[in-house]
């Protein structure tokens, strides 16, 4: 089997593993379009910005990104920065889309597996 094709294949194949948490975010995104929110396509994902339902800050459901500013090009501090210390920051928007691949590979049991880490 090629290896583009198999890509493609396991692409797929996460995308519908992923698919009922990116359907929850589909609907939170849609919800705030009445309120301003926008839409686009980035980082492997349907982007909502100016999320207005939390203070700051982004939130990845499925193949959905729920961003409360403009863009995902500012810079997010990394996770073990934040723990302990330093000045390391990435893309806000190379960070959530982490969060989508973790979707793709464990489905609805990443969420439960993420607040027990």
């Amino acid at each position: 089997m090629e290896k583009a094709f198999q890509d493609r294949l396991l692409f797929a194949f996460g995308t519908l593993w992923a698919l009922p948490m990116t359907a929850v975010g589909l609907v939170l995104g849609c919800g705030a379009l009445a309120l301003g929110a926008r839409v686009s396509v980035s980082d492997s994902a349907i982007v909502f910005s100016r999320f207005r339902f939390f203070s700051s800050g982004a939130m990845t459901l499925g193949q959905v990104i729920l961003h409360t500013g403009d863009s995902l090009d500012s810079p997010a501090k990394t996770y073990h920065c934040a723990a302990f210390g330093g000045n390391e920051c990435v893309r806000l928007g190379t960070h959530e889309r982490a969060h989508v691949y973790q979707y793709m590979a464990f489905g609805i049991f990443f969420l439960p597996l993420y607040f027990l880490h």
